[in-house]
């Protein structure tokens, strides 16, 4: 088992899940914008979940399908990013998270957010 994070943080980047992280398995990918999980080195302790102000953040077995290939993603890319240990402020794109809600809803999706989000 292993962390997702997904589409929703694409041109967001917030890093209060890397603040989170015991282990460091957060990197920073330019293409697309966003941070992604190193499957290998993440000890699923979930600490990132509620800590994601967007839930982009799933463990795989909740992942919805809509958002199924970036576990693929995720594992495909880490290795070329740049490993994040710190916060940072947001890309100047940020979205907050009901105008993600927003947009997933034009698309036809209805998307059950991770179980331990923040209420």
């Amino acid at each position: 088992m292993t962390h997702v994070v997904t589409g929703r943080c694409v041109d967001c980047r917030y890093t209060y899940c890397v603040v989170e992280c015991p282990v460091s398995c957060f990197w920073e990918i330019k293409d697309p914008a966003m941070l992604v999980i190193d499957p290998d080195t993440c000890i699923d302790c979930e600490a990132c979940i509620p800590a994601c102000p967007i839930n982009a953040i799933w463990p795989d077995y909740e992942l919805p399908p809509e958002y199924a290939e970036w576990e693929q993603q995720n594992a495909d890319t880490w290795e070329g990013g740049e490993n994040i240990t710190e916060g940072s402020d947001p890309l100047d794109t940020a979205k907050l998270l009901d105008e993600i809600k927003e947009e997933e809803q034009g698309k036809g999706w209805d998307i059950t957010e991770p179980s331990k989000a923040a209420d």
